[in-house]
């Protein structure tokens, strides 16, 4: 325990928060000493998360103060589940804190405020000021598949959609494959719309259902554009229809685009299990991927399908894994220079 580095967890309650300190609780090299939680400050985390009382035991959020009070070591590693817009202001107040203790920390947030570079351009997203524009420059955004290093010490994780959107688009723009116009659906569990109960996702009403919401206005689109410019120099027109599932946790998405001009479909298939194949969690599979074969793990299966001049690439992830909890705790892997995949292997828990 004492050559673990120490983690926080910002915004303790929510389905990221748990499959964090979930996934976080089986890792050899990180250990859990605070989450934070100011509704629920001093009460134990198996109430809110009963699944993880024998990891956990008797221990409790804590309070903002509880959690400063915890930066009087060398290095700490900081997770924000927070909600976004108040994610921003809670990292900066640490920073600030923690430069003054002498504490080094670096932060993977989870929640939407480190996604953008440009404060403006977040606001018209998101209609609200960004909490602390300062530190946007100390952020990067990407998918540790698609960024072999960065000299930036801070990483804002996509979006759910936007991780399975990119997974499948990203090879495609770099390797030159497609036209740069893509049309998009997905459909995700209802874990993905947070733990608060609302209509579209009360029991009765996603049940036995499937039905379109936000079609071609979702807000992980310019997220996703603006990541793939920087990543691959292209900058896509992206036509994405997001769909609510009749499953709790998961994503399927299929992406079409048109074939670039000569370009076969062993070109389209070989290209991408190249791009892909020194990447532990992502495997290009022969025939469509499912949902129950990588729901409770960080891992990605996708397949692609090529007609005529359009490819069609199929994606399927755990939202909650590999499209938060999971790829931010890949992100912090690398970040504090561990092997990428430690404490992610677990397969996937498939009859769920």
């Amino acid at each position: 325990m004492m050559n673990k580095t120490p983690v926080i967890v910002l915004g303790g309650t929510g389905y990221v928060a748990g499959e964090l300190l979930r996934l976080l609780s089986q890792h050899p090299l990180l250990s859990v000493a605070g989450v934070l939680s100011e509704s629920r400050a001093g009460k134990q985390i198996h109430d809110t998360f009963p699944n993880l009382q024998h990891c956990y035991g008797d221990t409790c959020f804590f309070s903002r103060q509880e959690i400063f009070d915890l930066l009087n070591t060398p290095t700490l590693a900081v997770f924000s589940a927070a909600p976004h817009g108040a994610s921003a202001g809670l990292i900066a107040e640490l920073m600030t804190r923690a430069e003054k203790s002498g504490t080094t920390i670096t932060v993977v947030d989870v929640s939407a405020d480190f996604r953008y570079q440009d404060a403006g351009e977040y606001a018209s997203v998101y209609s609200q000021q960004h909490g602390a524009p300062e530190l946007l420059d100390q952020f990067v955004c990407a998918l540790p598949e698609h960024l072999a290093k960065t000299p930036k010490s801070h990483v804002g994780h996509p979006g759910c959609f936007a991780t399975a959107l990119l997974l499948g688009i990203v090879p495609l723009l770099k390797l030159n494959l497609v036209t740069p116009s893509l049309y998009a659906m997905g459909i995700t569990g209802s874990s993905g719309s947070g733990r608060s109960p609302a209509g579209t996702t009360h029991h009765p009403e996603r049940h036995s259902n499937l039905y379109a919401y936000k079609a071609l206005n979702h807000r992980h689109s310019p997220e996703v554009v603006n990541i793939c410019e920087s990543i691959t120099g292209t900058r896509p027109a992206l036509h994405f229809v997001p769909h609510s599932g009749p499953f709790a946790r998961g994503i399927q998405m299929t992406i079409q685009a048109t074939v670039q001009d000569g370009i076969s479909t062993d070109r389209i298939v070989s290209g991408l299990k190249d791009f892909y194949a020194d990447a532990e969690f992502v495997t290009v599979c022969d025939q469509p991927p499912r949902i129950k074969d990588v729901v409770g793990s960080n891992y990605c299966h996708l397949s692609a399908a090529v007609a005529d001049d359009t490819v069609a690439v199929m994606v399927v992830i755990d939202n909650l894994i590999k499209g938060a909890a999971g790829g931010a705790i890949q992100w912090m892997n690398r970040q504090l220079g561990f092997k990428e995949t430690t404490g992610l292997t677990a397969p996937g828990a498939a009859w769920v």
